[in-house]
């Protein structure tokens, strides 16, 4: 696999008149370029996470970490660093997410979304999402945040989700966050990962 910038090829000058060894050397240019987007393999991600993700304060920043991998092709999330998303491509990358949120108070509540690049929050990247009060003691209000933004890379850069919310969690049945859910039965169906993330390389 190789990944690399696209660029156009210096085309030979025609001559005058037709002449073979000119034609020949403007094939050869032309097949070598058009073989390298035969060889092109675009980057991507797809990563999930299968716990709870939880805010013990209401005025700090959480980042949302990633604990497993659907596809990884010159995209990664770090082993250390769960929360990281590297990319070993430079490019305009396009970043999707949805996140299981969940509702347990009895009052209305937000929780923000937004974009960090190598650490730093990126202007303008941020959503609130409102949350209804919960309908029972235990049966919270449910809603999926879900939206994508493009974001300039370079090798070796990394990109974050973060989020905070208006209400902690101090146990269970309580706050307001982005929770899991293992796989429901009657009828059985998947479990609901509390976040799913994409990242897909879109241009140099």
């Amino acid at each position: 696999m190789s990944y690399f910038n696209f660029k156009s090829p210096a085309l030979p000058l025609p001559f005058p008149q037709y002449d073979a060894r000119q034609q020949n050397e403007l094939n050869r240019v032309l097949r070598l370029y058009f073989s390298r987007f035969d060889n092109f393999v675009v980057p991507y991600g797809a990563f999930y996470d299968t716990t709870d993700q939880t805010a013990a304060s209401t005025t700090t920043a959480y980042p949302i970490t990633l604990n497993s991998t659907s596809y990884s092709v010159g995209v990664g999330v770090d082993a250390s660093n769960t929360s990281r998303i590297y990319v070993n491509t430079a490019g305009t990358y396009n970043i999707q997410f949805s996140a299981q949120l969940v509702n347990y108070n009895n009052q209305a509540e937000d929780i923000d979304i937004w974009f960090r690049k190598n650490g730093t929050n990126i202007a303008d990247s941020n959503t609130r999402f409102g949350l209804a009060a919960r309908k029972g003691p235990s049966d919270p209000y449910h809603t999926v945040a879900a939206l994508n933004f493009f974001v300039v890379l370079a090798a070796g850069d990394y990109v974050e989700l973060v989020w905070c919310s208006t209400e902690a969690y101090t146990g269970a049945g309580t706050g307001a966050y982005i929770e899991h859910y293992t796989a429901p039965t009657s009828p059985t169906r998947p479990a609901i990962p509390s976040i799913i993330v994409t990242a897909t390389w879109v241009s140099s």
